[in-house]
């Protein structure tokens, strides 16, 4: 791999060449370190430049400025990494990081480490995680400095840790999810002693921030082979730590009407879907509530109400994970909806439509995915009257949505007007008949903006209702 060969973007790549040509006029190295170096050799593209050098973070910073970075910032003064950010690259905007030599120890097991800057760079990639990326590169050109064998494991597609893998998972725990990440990304296997320490090692991911590992079961969600990630998790300890919901899913039985296990449906289903981390997140919790509400009636395996048990138990897997606010609520409305459009039938009523238009908001094109998704069976005629049970529902909605905005379809009369029309003060009374002159208007039997019309009706709901 030459300096031709290191970096896609020519305007970052001249960057570069300026960065390595100041360091070694210092008489300092610069080496591509990592990930950029893995991904260069597996032909993969690279998103993230890492670099490292023999060279302070004070003298980092200075012999920058030969490049002209648009930013330089402190990534974390402790660890010796400087960030550079370039504005000129193909896609606008490139950062790279260059981290000074450094080992790390880690007294008494604790995960903070006593760092020394100004070691070898042997002594560098002896601290990484895996082989595969304890791999250097000389930017001024030159072969690999690969003393722990990542490229040989690259080519056999294998995760290793670096030397003792019981000594690097207590170093960081996050790296047992990430070794199941790596093989979820790369289809690699985990070798034998490695997979061995994550068995041993599971329980200490109890130590790790809820937000890392949110993190990295997201990588794992949206990578290319998703199930594996999650049935390594699974099948060596990780999942109990992380989402222990996920483990009674296996062995729940859905027949008669579906050959596979709660879990392995899920499994089916997150491989389906779109690889976005709503999506596959909703995909994942989806069913979530299907063992706490199985039920044998007459020979027949029921499920009742595990949508609304599953959006509740979506919400607080999520929240415990402190994922982001606006993920839970997307999630958590696609769990609730999820048999919604796969019930679709084309004598539903216009309003009908609407009302689970509404309902659906912004995610109603995430909910038609989950519902194609959510069909695993190995019977094609099932898939395609699935299939085709969805396309007619789409159809049918862009149809409604050509006519009106179904989104801004609302009662003729507001809180405010109810308020002063029967003289009485906020509320649960005025929801009822808010929802009543919406029906109306969504079943097309009043005009949104019919308020006489409105108004006598809500005084007969009222009276009828004995709302007043």
């Amino acid at each position: 791999m030459d300096q031709a060969t290191l970096v896609d973007d020519p305007v970052l790549g001249a960057r570069l060449q300026t960065l390595s040509a100041a360091f070694g006029a210092a008489g300092r190295r610069l080496l591509l370190v990592g990930g950029p170096v893995r991904d260069r050799l597996l032909g993969r593209p690279v998103h993230d430049y890492d670099l490292t050098t023999d060279a302070a973070p004070e003298e980092i910073k200075r012999l920058a400025r030969a490049a002209r970075p648009d930013a330089v910032y402190d990534v974390g003064a402790r660890f010796g990494t400087i960030g550079l950010v370039f504005r000129e690259g193909a896609d606008g905007q490139r950062a790279v990081e260059i981290t000074t030599f450094r080992s790390e120890q880690y007294p008494d097991g604790t995960r903070k480490p006593v760092v020394a800057f100004g070691t070898s760079l042997e002594e560098d990639l002896a601290r990484r995680d895996f082989t595969i990326n304890a791999i250097a590169q000389e930017l001024s050109g030159g072969g690999l400095i690969d003393p722990y064998g990542g490229e040989a494991d690259l080519d056999a597609g294998t995760i290793r840790a670096v030397g003792d893998p019981e000594a690097r998972f207590r170093e960081d725990p996050l790296r047992l999810l990430r070794a199941v990440r790596f093989a979820a990304q790369l289809g690699f296997t985990i070798e034998p002693r490695t997979l061995a320490a994550i068995d041993a090692q599971a329980g200490s991911l109890e130590r790790i921030s809820k937000e890392r590992i949110a993190e990295e079961l997201t990588r794992i969600l949206v990578s290319p082979r998703p199930s594996l990630g999650l049935r390594l998790a699974t099948d060596h300890g990780l999942m109990a730590h992380a989402i222990p919901e996920v483990l009674p899913m296996r062995g729940v039985s859905q027949r008669p009407m579906h050959h596979k296990d709660v879990f392995e449906h899920t499994m089916g289903v997150v491989e389906n879907i779109p690889a976005e981390p709503v999506l596959r997140w909703a995909a994942l919790l989806h069913d979530i509530g299907k063992p706490r509400t199985k039920s044998v009636h007459e020979g027949q395996v029921h499920f009742f109400g595990h949508e609304d048990v599953g959006e509740r138990m979506a919400r607080q897997i999520l929240r415990r994970l402190h994922a982001d606010g606006r993920l839970i609520e997307r999630v958590a409305t696609l769990v609730r909806m999820h048999l919604r459009v796969n019930s679709y039938e084309s004598d539903w009523t216009d309003s009908a439509v609407r009302r689970l238009m509404r309902e659906a908001g912004d995610d109603l094109t995430d909910l038609i995915h989950l519902s194609r998704a959510d069909v695993t069976s190995y019977r094609q005629e099932r898939v395609l009257a699935a299939t085709m049970r969805a396309d007619a529902f789409e159809r049918r909605c862009q149809e409604l949505l050509a006519i009106e905005d179904v989104a801004r379809l609302h009662s003729p009369l507001d809180g405010d007007d109810l308020m002063a029309l029967f003289d009485k003060g906020p509320g649960p009374w005025i929801r009822p008949v808010k929802e009543y002159l919406l029906d109306l208007v969504l079943e097309g039997q009043l005009d949104q903006d019919d308020r006489e019309t409105a108004t006598e009706l809500a005084r007969r709901f009222a009276a009828d209702h004995s709302l007043l």
